[in-house]
């Protein structure tokens, strides 16, 4: 005997556009961004909330969007890193990632530049250790940190 999943209509806006779509109770935000939306940028590595690599914007708060469920977010408005460049503009840190080799294999660059982004709208010149304890969230495995850190420093420099 096979059952029929529960669904519920949830409505979102995401990087300022729009979306509705009908999804099982059980589905993750991440799934619901690259699966119904099809907005594919955002990465689950761990699946667990430990690594950032999935980290979004809803409602304005970072947030792990392996752990919430995506009838959480109804009538929410989300962020993501397709939302991050202005048209083939790239933001700020995209160019400070691209230039100063703050990402390798890419599998956890869409959550530290979310997380960066956010990092230096709050505060416009972090120090290295404000850098350092924001982005302790966001683990990655190819670039040792230093690279990031630079990117991030070179970002900020770039708005003043």
């Amino acid at each position: 005997m096979t059952t029929t999943p529960i669904k519920q209509k949830v409505s979102v806006t995401v990087n300022g556009k729009p979306y509705s779509a009908d999804v099982p109770t059980y589905r993750i935000l991440v799934d619901f961004l690259r699966y119904d939306l099809g907005l594919t940028g955002t990465k689950e590595t761990c699946s667990v909330g430990v690594c950032g690599a999935c980290t979004v914007i809803v409602d304005g708060k970072m947030v792990s969007s392996c752990l919430m469920l995506a009838v959480r977010v109804d009538g929410s408005t989300i962020n993501t890193i397709e939302g991050v460049a202005n048209g083939d503009a790239l933001h700020p840190v995209q160019q400070a990632f691209i230039d100063h080799g703050g990402f390798q294999c890419g599998a956890c660059t869409p959550g530290q530049i979310m997380a960066a982004k956010t990092l230096l709208e709050e505060i416009p010149h972090p120090t290295v250790d404000q850098i350092k304890e924001f982005m302790m969230g966001n683990l990655c495995r190819c670039t040792g940190y230093y690279q990031i850190i630079e990117s991030i420093q070179a970002a900020a420099e770039s708005k003043r």
